[in-house]
């Protein structure tokens, strides 16, 4: 539920006590209250009085530093030094400030969107700012003690954003949980954080937190901010009730707690999604937060709301850093219009939401490009024999003409033209991307054939490259910054530098800049292995770059596959080989290492269950019309491991092979490989959160199949 009634009761109660409201004029909350209007419909007119704009070079007038000794620490009330030099100059400033200022300049305009009864109904970046005072009262009044967490579960929405702020707000620090997560996970982050009140989406999520409610010392209460309470339970609120608690809170009270709030401090906890062992909680600064946004929202070429306002549907774990800068923050800085997808987004809705939207930008992890592209090609596949024709040609011509201008500044060619007017814009306009100019790519390793895929629609997808502990992106693509299958350049005030380069100037990528972390929460030992000496973050991946410092990632340290014959063996170019040659391959694990020659597991792709998302048996069209281009007349998954198939058990070895005689030596050839009975999933535990890879997860649980390669 948006807060359309909690402003109309804030605009009650501030008519109540306009004395106090006089009173406080000067504060900084002052400009966004007093009396609003409704929760807006589209088309609905809007009114405001404000108390009176402060100016915006005010607002941002940089306020003292808390004493630091050290770049980082581990303790949640610590503060950091600022890595402030010639390259990033800015005066830093915290949360508070970067939203009071967004405030000023683009307070009439809306800012979030949510669907209720087929409706679009917004509220603009001043009634935003309202929700999230509100909601932070609410905190004190609960009693969120400074520097404890308010931990957030559940799905995007207004309200997650709402909670995100205004614990912020309320000098506690925000944390996210996927809500994937089992409740032993979620026990996890609430204790490591202190969690003081945890915020959950639906009885679904309420239901982990009361099974380990008990074990958490800190926690004060529980907020549940979509459907009605289904037991009314001891310091447990449904929204409604939680954001008319802390109304009769002065203003001032509020006020001054963000008054104490400094840049250097610690706001944001992102836990690492624990491909190995438990999850790391990566502390954020408020300068750690609202720099990157700055600078990274500038390198995609986000445009500012008074220039162009942006807009985009948010629908990936808010709990990843990358979501929660390009939904969370950046939406705030740049003034941006936010629409809240469905929570089934990712089982299908999330087109239909971008076809109603129609997005200026969008951001993707690979596996959902990956989803949009099997869609597309399903699409193609069923339709006519004429539009097969002309969809396959028009997509070659935007293909070869777009990896000629990748690396080229050139107009382009009036055949491009010609196919794009004719056939791709409807191709785009299908997948909801009929005004969308900006796409990105981030949280792990895209496939080529997936970029050449979208180029051949006339989409360049701009991959961005960084960590939980470097606030996102510290690479980015954009439109003045692209070369295919690069991540980009290094964020203007950022620097790398790659350390320990072999003869290929292949090293580890390091990361320094404004954007680089605190430290883990409590973990002194991991944070002095991420962090060098001199305060450089060790990514662990390997990367080269160009002449020009585009910057291409070519594996991962703890990935990389060292043979028993010492041959190292950098995994993903050779997964994306096998999957690039044959289209009926979802996934692919290359094992080997300390073994005498590389095996692979391999999963079919397969339709998924609408509602789980569990991978199903039936395959995919796309793989059932693979297996009649072969003659075969499998449909379902099992109608072809263990050898079922023979015939396509022959083509996969074929591919195999196309893919071994590219290799540079024989120890890098795949000499065994077994089709595993069913798909990877998040549920399956094999994909995490933002469906990347967990490949010792993978190894683990298929360790059977695995040790059957190497049996004498």
């Amino acid at each position: 539920m948006y807060c359309g009634d909690d402003i109309t009761r804030a605009a009650d109660y501030n008519e109540k006590h306009q004395d106090h409201a006089k009173n406080t004029e000067n504060s900084p909350g002052a400009s966004a209250r007093g009396p609003m209007t409704h929760l807006r419909k589209d088309g609905d007119e809007h009114t405001e009085e404000g108390d009176g704009k402060r100016n915006i070079e005010e607002i941002l007038a940089s306020a003292s530093l808390a004493p630091a000794e050290s770049l980082w620490t581990t303790e949640a009330s610590g503060s950091v030094k600022l890595r402030i030099d010639e390259t990033c100059p800015e005066e830093p400033i915290t949360v508070h400030q970067m939203f009071r200022a967004s405030v000023e300049k683009y307070g009439d305009l809306s800012a979030l969107a949510t669907k209720r009864n087929d409706t679009w109904e917004k509220i603009t970046f001043a009634e935003y700012y309202q929700c999230c005072r509100t909601a932070a009262k609410s905190f004190l009044k609960l009693g969120l003690e400074r520097f404890h967490s308010v931990c957030i579960l559940g799905f995007n929405s207004a309200e997650w954003f709402f909670s995100a702020i205004g614990t912020i707000f309320a000098g506690g620090i925000m944390t996210g949980i996927y809500a994937t997560n089992s409740p032993e996970a979620c026990l996890h982050v609430a204790n490591d954080s202190r969690t003081s009140i945890i915020v959950v989406e639906n009885q679904k999520q309420l239901d982990k937190i009361l099974q380990i409610k008990n074990m958490l010392p800190n926690l004060k209460a529980i907020v549940q901010y979509h459907g009605p309470l289904e037991n009314k339970l001891p310091n447990l609120y449904s929204w409604e009730e939680f954001m008319e608690l802390g109304l009769d809170v002065p203003d001032k009270e509020l006020d001054d707690i963000i008054a104490l709030q400094k840049a250097n401090q610690c706001c944001v906890l992102i836990y690492t999604s624990g491909t190995m062992g438990m999850p790391k909680g990566v502390m954020l600064s408020h300068d750690n937060i609202t720099w990157t946004t700055h600078h990274a929202s500038r390198a995609g070429d986000m445009q500012p709301a008074d220039t162009k306002q942006e807009s985009l549907v948010s629908y990936l774990p808010l709990s990843h850093i990358a979501a929660q800068i390009y939904d969370l923050w950046t939406g705030i800085q740049r003034g941006e219009l936010v629409y809240f997808a469905q929570p089934d987004a990712l089982k299908g809705s999330l087109v239909h939401t971008l076809r109603e939207v129609s997005p200026s930008s969008h951001m993707g992890v690979p596996r959902v490009w990956e989803k949009m592209m099997e869609k597309i090609k399903e699409g193609i596949a069923q339709s006519g024999f004429l539009k097969k024709k002309l969809a396959t040609w028009a997509m070659s011509v935007s293909l070869e003409a777009n990896q000629i201008l990748a690396n080229k500044n050139e107009d382009k060619p009036l055949l491009l033209l010609l196919a794009d007017g004719l056939v791709l814009q409807k191709l785009r306009a299908e997948l909801g991307f009929s005004r969308c100019l900006k796409f990105f790519s981030g949280a792990a390793p895209i496939a080529s054939e997936t970029v050449e895929f979208f180029l051949g629609l006339n989409i360049m997808l701009y991959e961005a490259y960084g960590m939980s502990e470097s606030t996102g992106p510290h690479f980015m693509s954009g439109p003045k910054a692209y070369r295919l299958h690069s991540c980009g350049k290094v964020v203007p005030g950022c620097k790398f530098k790659l350390a320990d380069t072999d003869a290929e100037g292949t090293g580890e990528v390091c990361l320094w800049g404004r954007n680089i972390f605190m430290g883990f929460l409590n973990m002194e030992d991991r944070t002095r292995e991420a962090l060098d000496g001199d305060g450089w973050l060790r990514s662990g991946d390997l990367g080269k770059a160009d002449e020009d410092n585009f910057l291409y990632i070519t594996g991962r340290i703890k990935e990389l596959i060292i043979t028993a014959g010492g041959e190292n063996v950098p995994p993903v170019p050779i997964e994306d080989a096998v999957k690039k040659e044959l289209p009926i391959i979802s996934n692919a694990v290359l094992i080997g290492d300390k073994r005498k020659f590389l095996s692979m597991l391999l999963t079919l792709k397969c339709a998924c269950n609408a509602e789980t998302m569990e991978p199903m048996d039936e395959l995919s069209l796309e793989a059932v019309d693979y297996c009649q281009q072969l003659g075969s007349q499998a449909v379902k998954v099992s109608d072809i491991v263990g050898g079922k198939d023979k015939e396509i058990y022959r083509s996969i070895q074929e591919g195999i092979n196309r893919v071994n005689s590219r290799a540079i030596s024989n120890a890098q050839h795949v000499q065994k490989w077994t089709v595993l009975g069913r798909d990877f999933s998040i549920s399956g535990g094999e994909l995490g959160p933002t469906m990347k890879l967990r490949r010792p997860v993978v190894q683990e649980m298929y360790l059977k199949e695995i040790e059957s390669f190497y049996a004498e």
